[in-house]
């Protein structure tokens, strides 16, 4: 505020008419004092309000240190994976991040079971008009699409998705067998009976099996220790079938057993989790935590594919971990927030979501204080299915969060790859199933090095990562400070 300068000329006239040169001492010093005041006020009145920028430096620094060829990969419940935790711990700490209530450290360890298959899995079924029993083998006539379970039996149903009308319902405790001639038909009632009273899923393999593909046994889903029924990961047991097994199975008759086993051995193991927070400023927001949130792991080390054998995770998912990280070091320099915000990083996402089970059982708020969960997973590239520098939401139509968030300047669009279900093939799925609203920010476009050791820093589009970032900043300060809460739309909810 500026004072008026008739005001000034004013004092001035009064104190150059007094006698006293003490009087004229005392007036040049508040004269200054006044003009000090008015210049820095004048300097103050036309500094703009600072802008929140992205680190380019921090988001590359750290994507590079997780994807970098000393970390292996970061495979699940590795202790590269460890390493790879303690180092985002260590971050959260220099961003002005606590760990969370009751702990003192940012790194989690989660103690597990692990079960091991050490022999070929086999698939029988028993004839009833020939009465002969039939066995097909791992690698030749069948993979797995998703373990969960090392052994399982249910009486064969048949389901032909290129039928008019709608899919039957699933016979409970069947395993069902899904045919079509529409690849998308398949992936459809697939997806249909994910969550159904079928104990498993057979669908016809996309390509004819090569026997290579046998000599990696399929991983199961770990166990918390302690525990031997409630298994950690894993959606559903489902085979992928070659030709000549579907048309086996296909003219059995329904109701005919069908019986899967893969021996196993059990040994312990532990993956880990870094996870911090930053407690809210207003207590009437106590009860609407703010989740932001990505996993740490990746696959390891592996096949080798043109002499690389290091499978680095740039985009899936250090691109995820820096975002987070970027997020925690804008929030933790500014203002408080006036809701809890926390930042989880989950171990062991790869091997189904074991991380993320652990949070969701040992939350550091109930969930439901949780108003929101925000999953970042592979934000390393553009879409070509989008414009430029945008992100998209997967379960866009489930919720209010998305559009909400668009509507504040977010570089967020829709999952322009619906068919591939990506709701539900992140971490978010875990806590959605328990009614949180969690949904995952990704612009995944499918690209060729998903999952191979390509996935490396130099695929990396540090511009696209740093746009699209950037865009997130002003609306989650937006999200960490509001009363909003998001909400399911009818039938969003998982």
């Amino acid at each position: 505020m500026q004072l008026a300068r008739p005001a000034v000329s004013k004092l001035q006239d009064i104190f150059t008419s007094a006698d006293s040169l003490k009087m004229q001492n005392i007036m040049k010093f508040i004269l200054a004092t006044l003009l000090c005041l008015l210049n820095v006020s004048g300097v103050l009145a036309q500094s703009p309000t600072p802008v929140r920028q992205v680190c380019t430096e921090c988001i590359r620094k750290n994507l590079e240190f997780l994807a970098s060829d000393e970390m292996r990969g970061r495979k699940s419940g590795s202790e590269d994976e460890h390493r790879a935790a303690v180092y985002i711990g260590e971050r959260l700490k220099a961003y002005g991040i606590h760990p969370v209530k009751g702990k003192i450290a940012f790194v989690q360890k989660v103690l597990l079971a692990q079960n091991v298959i050490n022999a070929s899995p086999t698939l029988s079924f028993t004839s009833q008009s020939a009465n002969s029993s039939t066995v097909l083998t791992f690698g030749k006539d069948f993979l797995t699409v998703d373990l969960v379970n090392p052994k399982f039996s249910g009486p064969l149903q048949k389901v032909n998705a290129d039928l008019d009308g709608d899919l039957p319902k699933a016979k409970p405790g069947a395993v069902i067998l899904i045919t079509a001639k529409d690849r998308q038909k398949i992936r459809g009632a697939l997806s249909s009976y994910l969550s159904s009273s079928a104990v498993a899923l057979l669908i016809p393999a996309r390509n004819e099996i090569s026997e290579r593909e046998g000599k990696k046994f399929p991983e199961l889903p770990a166990m918390f220790a302690g525990q031997t029924k409630s298994v950690l990961g894993g959606r559903f047991d489902g085979l992928s079938l070659s030709s000549a097994a579907v048309g086996l199975l296909s003219q059995l008759p329904e109701g005919t057993m069908i019986q899967f086993k893969a021996p196993f051995t059990s040994k312990p193991a532990a993956t880990w989790n870094a996870v911090g927070m930053i407690k809210g400023s207003d207590p009437s927001f106590e009860h609407a935590a703010v989740l932001l949130s990505a996993h740490l792991d990746h696959i390891g080390v592996g096949k080798p594919v043109n002499g690389d054998r290091i499978y680095n995770g740039a985009d899936d998912n250090a691109s995820g971990c820096a975002a987070v990280l970027e997020l925690a070091r804008v929030i933790g320099s500014g203002p408080k927030p006036k809701r809890t915000v926390i930042f989880a990083l989950f171990g062991s996402e790869e091997v189904g979501g074991t991380g993320a089970n652990y949070f969701r059982d040992h939350p550091p708020v109930p969930l439901s204080d949780l108003a929101a969960n925000l999953e970042f997973e592979m934000i390393g590239r553009a879409d070509s299915a989008v414009k430029p520098d945008t992100l998209w939401l997967t379960g866009w139509e489930r919720s209010n969060l998305g559009p909400t968030l668009a509507a504040h300047g977010a570089h967020l669009v829709g999952d322009p790859h619906p068919e591939q279900d990506f709701f539900s093939r992140s971490d978010n799925f875990v806590l959605a199933q328990k009614g949180v609203v969690a949904q995952t920010i990704s612009s995944y476009g499918l690209h060729k090095d998903y999952h191979q050791p390509s996935d490396d820093i130099a695929h990396i589009d540090f511009q696209h990562m740093n746009d699209a970032i950037g865009s997130l900043l002003e609306p989650i300060e937006w999200l960490v400070n509001s009363d909003f809460k998001p909400e399911w739309k009818e039938g969003g909810r998982p």
